[in-house]
């Protein structure tokens, strides 16, 4: 049986896997897809009663949705990636509104900060696709304070998000024994990583509404720009293309609730609190 403290029995090899992520996120311009969910960062910033001054952390940034959020707050706020190009997205978006944050790359798997660091952690879409899912748990954990919070927005398994991973998986399948980045939007998940350590874990499921022209204008933009999708394009043959070109076209019309009036896909996502003992 699986669990946070047995994986699998096969064992992936977890620098590799990292290597190949970093080359995805750096592939296309997540930042054309990530800015539209900076709605996630305000209400994750809220959901964490942020207050000034307060140290942040933001993990696994992406362009830095949760540090504008952090930031526009009057927190001390650290951003970090382990993708160059992503955080200079951030630093960019943050000059441009007069905020004072600090940018550095560091790993989710070995947080470059001592014990107790940060009054708060938090990670939108981020930290989720880390390889070695225990181990980026316990490294927020342990740069937290005590009676510190951990804030995290995690796509569903049975959401949207989710549901594309799995159809791009039929078609590109995972490394072997890596585990689903969705498995974060799990409350059982959730409660096996952070429980023992949680004095209190509010989990909420919430609904990000993406919003494009058509299904096949959702298309264009993920295969062009978000790395996930372009990489995975760009492994298959043509037949294999034009194959998952087709199952994501039908997937997002499956969630379309638009009416006809442009595509309006709600995408689940958990929003977790966790306050550490």
């Amino acid at each position: 049986m699986t669990t946070p403290d047995h994986p699998s029995a096969a064992s992936p090899d977890y620098a590799a896997i990292k290597q190949r992520q970093q080359a995805t996120w750096a592939s296309g311009d997540y930042a054309v897809v990530g800015v539209t969910l900076q709605i996630v960062g305000e209400q994750l910033a809220e959901a964490a009663d942020l207050r000034a001054d307060e140290r942040v952390l933001d993990v696994a940034a992406g362009n830095g949705n949760a540090t504008l959020a952090a930031a526009r707050r009057h927190a001390r706020v650290t951003s970090t990636d382990y993708v160059d190009a992503l955080l200079d997205k951030g630093r960019r978006r943050a000059e441009a509104e007069g905020l004072n944050v600090r940018f550095e790359a560091a790993d989710a798997e070995a947080l470059p900060y001592e014990a107790g660091s940060f009054d708060v952690v938090m990670s939108t879409f981020g930290v989720m696709f880390a390889p070695d899912q225990l181990t980026a748990a316990r490294e927020m954990l342990r740069v937290v304070r005590p009676g510190g919070r951990i804030a995290l927005a995690n796509w569903t398994p049975e959401g949207f998000i989710g549901q594309l991973f799995k159809t791009v998986g039929r078609h590109v399948p995972p490394p072997a024994g890596l585990r689903p980045p969705t498995l974060w939007g799990s409350e059982a998940h959730l409660t096996a990583l952070f429980g023992p350590s949680a004095g209190g874990l509010h989990i909420e499921r919430k609904h990000f509404n993406f919003r494009y022209r058509s299904a096949e204008h959702f298309l264009q933009v993920f295969a062009e720009f978000y790395g996930p999708t372009l990489k995975a394009l760009a492994a298959l043959e043509a037949e294999g293309r034009a194959a998952l070109r087709h199952d994501i076209l039908e997937l997002a019309r499956s969630f379309d609730v638009g009416g006809g009036r442009g595509l309006v896909v709600p995408g689940e996502y958990a929003e977790v609190v966790v306050t550490v003992a």
